[in-house]
């Protein structure tokens, strides 16, 4: 005998779930080159925020992680809580120390943070009930 277990989401929810985590964790990946090779841009970046190298590579790492997440199923809304929070950083110095333009990428960095966190919060809301403790009480 085996067991099936059904998702609560309707097919065109599944459909919408897996694209966003698609394109959120290519997003995340992407970056994880400049971040962990030490790219000039990146260490700007946490030179700027004051958090060189520690915080390139503890992004970098958590940004991993929260990829790695979102393609396993009972995990997906907390790699999507964890791309929220670090993009939610990210969002917060672009505000208020680096700026929207970054080195004449034209927006591009902050536009991909709002990506993110954009996707990130839709598939935590999306996936609210399957959160470990609380999910049960949403």
């Amino acid at each position: 005998m085996s067991t099936v277990i059904h998702s609560p989401l309707s097919f065109p929810l599944r459909v919408a779930s897996w694209v966003v985590r698609v394109i959120v964790a290519i997003i995340l990946v992407q970056t994880l080159f400049f971040k962990f090779t030490g790219a000039p841009e990146s260490v700007y970046i946490f030179q700027t925020v004051g958090q060189e190298p520690w915080g390139r590579y503890g992004s970098g790492v958590v940004e991993l992680i929260a990829a790695v997440l979102l393609f396993v199923p009972a995990f997906v809304p907390v790699g999507a809580g964890l791309a929220l929070g670090v993009m939610t950083g990210a969002i917060f110095f672009h505000l208020t120390k680096l700026g929207i333009v970054v080195q004449d990428d034209g927006g591009l960095l902050f536009g991909l943070a709002l990506v993110v966190w954009t996707g990130s919060a839709f598939l935590l809301w999306l996936h609210r009930r399957e959160l470990p403790v609380i999910g049960g009480k949403l």
